[in-house]
């Protein structure tokens, strides 16, 4: 299995007193860092041969991708909460808060609190709703380890020596052969499809460009390692591309202000990927300027950022 990159869910030059050099820095070292070591470590895992490899090996591969894994769904979840706004719940949500917490200066109280505490220190502090009990409570998450962020179990197996000792003794194994014959398969399978109903925080959704084909940015990197003929625009504006030091090996910069000036380079017989900074307004824009003039072209989501966070190869800009 290989995990891929999420775009990101906030339009980072509308957030206030938050840098783009922060957001950027963040999303691509940060969350993509993350991505692709919990790649490299599940490639690893996946070329064991398990009944070889010694139990402590396993475990601390599993461990860290664990760690690897939270890092990165709960990343994906702060940048999902970030938004330009009045910082009010909205209604619907402060009755959520004033149902489950007491108020909403209560539960702020306890969030800010528990965030002031691991000042200096490490962890997240959430706000989760628990579909058991529907309600929202704040959790602390310490070094991305304690649990999988949004996970709902679909069958555990209680490794604790209480779950097996008076029955088994120190005989972990005939434990956990007896637990393997006494799987509900059907009840398993019924949460499974339970759990497979529960959506994931929605993406960003640009309804006016709801049409337009986009593709990610793991599908063009391997159009460019095939060989495969693709003709790569980086279109991100010339106030933006001014400041840059890099751009995305294989592909040209043109100015999107003067489409028609370049248009005529491209060939219609090959398909154009484009893309800006971050794959909203001005890569969609493009795109679809070129789609009307008859060349097959799809915008790249998540844009530059993406392709910098999944580690795609870069250039000197000159």
């Amino acid at each position: 299995m290989r995990y891929q990159l999420t775009p990101i869910n906030t339009r980072p030059w509308l957030l206030n007193g938050l840098s783009l050099r922060l957001i950027e820095s963040h999303y691509e070292n940060h969350y993509g860092g993350a991505l692709r070591r919990l790649n490299a470590i599940t490639e690893q895992l996946e070329s064991l041969d398990f009944d070889k490899t010694p139990g402590f090996m396993v475990n601390g591969l599993k461990r860290e991708q664990l760690i690897a894994l939270n890092s990165t769904l709960l990343h994906e979840l702060y940048f999902a909460s970030m938004a330009f706004g009045d910082g009010r719940p909205t209604e619907m949500l402060a009755q959520a808060l004033t149902r489950d917490f007491g108020s909403v200066d209560r539960w702020r109280s306890e969030f800010v609190a528990m965030a002031k505490g691991l000042a200096g220190g490490s962890g997240w502090v959430l706000l989760v709703y628990v579909p058991r009990d529907r309600r929202l409570i704040n959790q602390y998450a310490g070094d991305h380890g304690q649990a999988t962020a949004g996970g709902i179990p679909v069958l555990a197996l209680d490794m604790y020596e209480h779950a097996y000792h008076i029955d088994f003794g120190a005989n972990a194994t005939a434990y956990i052969d007896t637990f393997q014959r006494n799987i509900d398969w059907v009840s398993t399978q019924t949460r499974y499809e339970d759990a497979s109903r529960v959506e994931a925080p929605r993406p960003l959704v640009q309804k006016e460009f709801g049409d337009l084909p986009g593709v990610g940015v793991e599908e063009v990197k391997a159009m460019l390692d095939s060989g495969e003929p693709v003709q790569i625009i980086d279109a991100r504006p010339r106030s933006y591309i001014s400041r840059q030091q890099d751009i995305m090996d294989g592909a040209v910069w043109r100015d999107p202000e003067r489409i028609h000036d370049w248009i005529g380079e491209l060939s219609k017989s090959e398909p154009v990927v484009v893309f800006c900074a971050y794959g909203f307004h001005v890569g969609c824009k493009t795109a679809i300027a070129l789609r009307e003039a008859g060349f097959d072209a799809k915008y790249m989501k998540g844009g530059h950022s993406a392709w910098k966070a999944i580690g795609g190869p870069l250039k000197l800009y000159t």
